[in-house]
């Protein structure tokens, strides 16, 4: 197991270029295995999610090429459709919770399916339902194996239809579009997620011959085709680590500049964090955040206290709401952080009620959060990381804090962050990986 120790009193400067997202990066590589023909993808990130699902497509058969930093090539004209039989399959896809979106371009492209439960951050419940029920009215049929924790789905007669999605889920939206595009006749997705992730997946499926209609809204079209070739793509930047190094530059007073961060496809990630009171500028396509002695929570309009909440978009995305709590310890006012997606997410505060931190767990999706003002730092513990997002808050409040910090498990940043500590020292931090 990893750790981090984390010298605090951080003063970072300089620029930093975001990695490539890493929730499209999951969408787009499982979108290899609808063509036989070369499918070339650039910014995909050097993290742990994204190599092992790489790895897991190689054990099925698809010829992987490491193009260069951030690029790769992928055919997958011989995919071992047997390799899904294996304990070696279900052992790798368990550990690994965006393996479930192989499932829809496995139905699409070969008729079959299976999958075993897979895992993922400890953040509460992430149910399948969506993806079945959507895999279901494509017709479809599945079976769970409670005994082996396997999913088994025949597929042999897709069929275009009408469906209502229960819940705008994002990857259960890429799944189920997906098996659809080459599925007989047209499909309608009612509900559909429409994030910057998923408008890049449809993109990409059109210019490889899919027609799929009504990108970036929830009511999404899909005229089923027989076939799909190859083509290049790109990830976008990642928006949460954006949304990370934003407010790790508040937390920190430091000066910072974020390059190449395609600021139209952000949301309402910038505007959230100005609600906080952090100053940003744009130049361009980089965000320039200057350094702050202080920063303010505003008020909504009659005075009451902010009120900063997930939703699906473009409403502000959850992965970003443990920054948001952690960036609020130290500024001046009172913010109530409402997590409605997952009920375990916010457990890690008592970490930062350890390090200093003034805030009421009021249940498992609300905080309140009384900003110090600087007047008293966090100070530096022993910590270990819950998740992805939570790790790299409580990295952000080590940075800041007073005295040397040590978090464990950093494995789970290292999930979701591509060589955070080398990226972060290169600004100025002071952070060492030590193996235990």
């Amino acid at each position: 197991m990893s750790s981090f120790v984390i010298e605090g009193n951080a003063r970072l400067s300089g620029s930093i270029t975001p990695q490539g997202a890493k929730n499209e990066a999951l969408q787009i590589i499982c979108a290899v295995l609808l063509t036989p023909e070369k499918v070339t993808l650039h910014k995909v990130p050097d993290i742990r999610d994204v190599n092992k699902l790489i790895e897991l497509l190689d054990d099925m058969g698809v010829e992987v090429k490491y193009l260069g930093p951030e690029s790769y090539s992928f055919c997958a004209k011989d995919v071992n459709i047997a390799y899904l039989e294996t304990e070696a399959f279900r052992n790798k896809a368990s550990t690994l919770r965006g393996s479930i979106m192989i499932l829809g371009p496995l139905l699409a492209r070969f008729g079959k399916g299976k999958i075993s439960k897979p895992g993922g951050d400890k953040i509460g419940r992430r149910r399948l339902d969506t993806h079945f029920t959507g895999f279901q009215k494509l017709g479809a049929r599945f079976l769970y194996e409670s005994e082996t924790g396997m999913y088994h789905i025949d597929a042999s007669q897709l069929k275009g239809t009408y469906m209502l999605l229960d819940e705008a889920s994002v990857t259960g939206t890429a799944n189920i579009l997906m098996a659809a595009v080459m599925a007989e006749g047209k499909t309608t997705i009612y509900n559909a997620a429409c994030e910057p992730y998923l408008q890049q997946l449809c993109k990409m499926l059109n210019r490889m011959g899919a027609k799929i209609t009504g990108i970036g809204s929830n009511l999404l079209h899909i005229e089923g085709v027989s076939s799909l070739s190859g083509t290049d793509h790109t990830m976008l930047p990642d928006m949460i680590e954006i949304g990370s190094f934003i407010g790790m530059a508040a937390m920190t007073q430091s000066e910072i500049t974020i390059k190449d961060c395609n600021i139209e496809a952000l949301g309402l990630i910038p505007d959230t964090f100005r609600r906080l009171g952090i100053q940003l500028e744009y130049r361009g396509d980089d965000i320039f955040i200057p350094a702050q002695d202080n920063y303010e929570i505003e008020t909504f309009i009659d005075g009451s206290i902010m009120t900063i909440a997930d939703a699906i978009w473009p409403g502000l995305t959850p992965d970003l709401l443990s920054i948001v709590l952690v960036v609020a310890t130290q500024a001046k006012g009172t913010v109530l952080v409402h997590q409605k997606m997952f009920e375990s997410r916010l457990f890690f505060v008592d970490k930062l009620i350890d390090m200093g931190a003034q805030i009421i767990l009021c249940d498992p999706h609300r905080a309140t959060v009384i900003g110090l003002d600087r007047k008293q730092k966090l100070k530096g513990i022993r910590m270990t990381s819950p998740d992805i997002r939570a790790g790299q808050a409580l990295l952000i409040a080590a940075l800041s804090a007073e005295g040397k910090s040590i978090i464990d498990n950093v494995e789970q940043i290292d999930r979701g962050y591509q060589q955070i500590d080398q990226r972060l020292n290169a600004l100025g931090a002071n952070i060492e990986r030590i193996e235990s």
